[in-house]
């Protein structure tokens, strides 16, 4: 019998691949999520194939008693439920607080009480702000530039604290740029890459913020998966990861590398960069190798064609419209 995982926001895009990857291993897995975001056709198809060990718990994180509920008899619990969008937060702070914040300190509260062996939370590089150094580690004084990357450095502060004051151990894993399939392209708050291939796909130009050169270190989600389930179980993991390639990639770069897998040539409409958004992002992942024995097994050469793959075939399956927002 394998170990009880809570993941929330299990239904979402990060959150479905771990979930599944628990499940591959033998393990049971309870997944608590809201739908705001999520969606249940990533979560109901591993109800159907893992019945005995596979429970979704429609609920959210900024309500104790869902959380409480969620929490019990789990011995991980795995955070990935959030709004997870710069400028999202930045056009409504408060939604941003309530799920972010409140939610990831209810859960840590459920946590505690449920004597959950350790506490995996999503942070995101997003904390560190306009930094110049490259690339990023975990020492860089955090400088966040807009609610959602300050909500995010709140749950990093709760998550030493509760360690400190109530032994409940926690892990941060800072997120870089995560893509792959199930990343959901219609949200209005979608992520470069997905809106990259959409646009694509519909003939339409891709919109570039800005001159296009500024970098991100972009990360194939199987690698993410790798880091959470190394963070749940490494014996020495304790405090702040970055999580992502340790390397960097322009707008203009990935759309060309995109371009050149879907055969399209669209020159991309360029528009006014977005508020709260940093120009270069790389990361160290030294801390991660040596505490998480974590390596980056998915380049992101090798993660792009398999994730442009996947929206193509959604395109393919949904007609000319492209892909929707199913729920």
């Amino acid at each position: 019998m394998g170990d009880r995982y809570l993941v929330t926001g299990g239904a979402g895009f990060i959150g479905s691949h771990i979930a599944e990857r628990l499940l591959e291993e033998g393990h049971e897995v309870r997944v608590l999520d809201n739908l705001s975001t999520g969606h249940r056709k990533n979560v109901d198809p591993l109800v159907s194939r893992y019945p005995d060990r596979c429970v979704f718990q429609l609920g959210d994180v900024a309500n104790e008693a869902d959380c409480k509920a969620a929490m019990d008899g789990v011995q991980f619990a795995i955070h990935q439920a959030a709004l997870a969008s710069v400028p999202r937060s930045i056009a409504d702070p408060v939604a941003t607080h309530l799920a972010n914040t409140t939610g990831t300190l209810n859960l840590m509260v459920a946590a505690r009480d449920a004597g959950v062996s350790r506490f995996v939370f999503a942070g995101s590089s997003s904390v560190y702000g306009e930094t110049k150094k490259l690339p990023k580690d975990e020492s860089i004084y955090p400088s966040p530039l807009s609610p959602y990357a300050l909500s995010k450095l709140i749950g990093e502060e709760y998550g030493k604290l509760f360690h400190m004051h109530y032994g409940l151990q926690t892990v941060t894993l800072r997120y870089f740029n995560v893509f792959g399939p199930r990343q959901d392209p219609d949200s209005p708050y979608a992520a470069v890459i997905p809106i990259f291939i959409s646009s694509l796909l519909r003939g339409e130009a891709p919109t570039v913020h800005g001159d296009g050169l500024q970098s991100r270190d972009f990360t194939f989600v199987s690698n993410v998966v790798d880091a959470n389930l190394a963070a749940c179980r490494a014996p020495d993991a304790s405090g702040i990861y970055n999580i992502a390639c340790g390397a960097r990639t322009t707008l203009l770069d990935l759309l060309d590398q995109v371009q050149t897998l879907l055969g399209t040539s669209i020159p991309p409409n360029h528009v006014e960069t977005r508020a709260g958004d940093v120009r270069h992002s790389e990361a160290d992942i030294s801390r991660a190798r040596s505490d998480l024995r974590f390596e980056p097994r998915v380049s992101f050469d090798e993660g792009l064609a398999p994730t442009v793959a996947f929206f193509k075939e959604q395109f393919s399956a949904q007609g000319a419209s492209g892909p929707s927002r199913a729920t």
